[in-house]
């Protein structure tokens, strides 16, 4: 399990079922959308096909995640974080 220093780093890398907590969203999403498809047209095969489909879905998101040099993700988190308010003039709190 990676370590991280202190608490407050830990959000930058959440993991739900090996997920980052978007990936994750979109998951759950599709699980959602296929049960109520399973609801509303109840069938075996439509089952089934809901099973493979978000069983894939779940495989070809792990994979993206362990190799993400093939999908690029940008940095979500800055450095540094500050209440400066910064316009296009320059940051407010600059005194002659």
């Amino acid at each position: 399990m990676k370590r991280f220093g202190t608490y407050r780093h830990i959000r930058k890398r959440a993991l739900i079922f090996g997920l980052p907590l978007a990936l994750f969203a979109l998951q759950a999403m599709a699980v959602i959308g296929s049960l109520m498809a399973v609801i509303f047209s109840f069938g075996l095969p439509l089952l089934l096909v809901a099973v493979l489909a978000n069983g894939t879905l779940y495989g070809i998101l792990l994979k993206l995640v362990r190799n993400q040099g093939h999908f690029p993700l940008g940095r979500i988190f800055p450095k540094m974080i500050s209440n400066k308010k910064i316009t296009p003039y320059g940051p407010y709190d600059k005194h002659p």
